[in-house]
């Protein structure tokens, strides 16, 4: 395992430690949300997240308990994002229909949106779980601040993001990074995300650079 992605987990591990020693928010469970620009590693700290929470309540599953229940879940906000211009509504979508009928004990629900495609697609059941997790720009939401039981921000320097944008997508998306970037930069300034995160990691090595 390299530095970067051992420095990962055990971020993920103090992450998650936090989460489970923290008073239950989303009704009688946890949400978690990952928030910080494009490209700033996100999605490699969610990942870890889902595995390091999934392990850690397997440990403490009481006698009895069944097994078969979803216990941790993964949402990626670029999955209700209708494309490049689709920030607002994306995040509108998260805080109406997901997180505020968790808030009530009942099942949270979204499309899908392709990108390929250019169109949503199938529906998706958020069933409500111990841990949700939710992954991407956004997904520290000020309208469900006080459903949210930790809030991390993870950043990294705008050339390094755009960086890893391009390596993802291709020189040609240059133009739709940098129109994003836009967005992204004045949601957070309104939202004041990074102010309010619980918890913040650098994107470059992993760790944890402010608790």
């Amino acid at each position: 395992m390299t530095g970067r992605f051992s420095a990962v987990e055990a971020t993920a591990a103090q992450v998650v430690a936090h989460v489970l020693a923290s008073a239950a928010t989303l009704s009688e469970r946890r949400l978690v949300c990952v928030d910080g620009p494009a490209g700033s590693g996100k999605t490699t700290l969610a990942a870890a997240l889902r595995r390091c929470t999934r392990d850690a309540l397997r440990g403490t599953r009481r006698p009895g308990g069944r097994p078969g229940r979803p216990e941790v879940e993964l949402l990626h906000m670029d999955d209700v994002f209708a494309g490049w211009e689709g920030l607002a509504a994306g995040m509108r979508t998260v805080a109406d229909d997901v997180v505020a009928p968790l808030r009530q004990g009942l099942p949270g629900r979204y499309r899908r949106y392709d990108w390929h495609r250019g169109a949503f697609a199938e529906e998706h059941v958020v069933d409500p779980v111990s841990v949700l997790l939710v992954e991407g720009v956004g997904a520290g939401n000020a309208a469900y601040d006080e459903a949210t039981t930790c809030l991390v921000w993870v950043e990294a320097s705008p050339t390094v993001r755009l960086q890893r944008g391009l390596d993802r997508d291709g020189s040609g998306m240059r133009e739709h990074w940098l129109a994003w970037r836009r967005q992204e930069d004045a949601m957070f300034d309104r939202e004041r995300t990074r102010e309010r995160a619980d918890l913040r990691v650098d994107g470059v090595t992993g760790r944890l650079t402010h608790t």
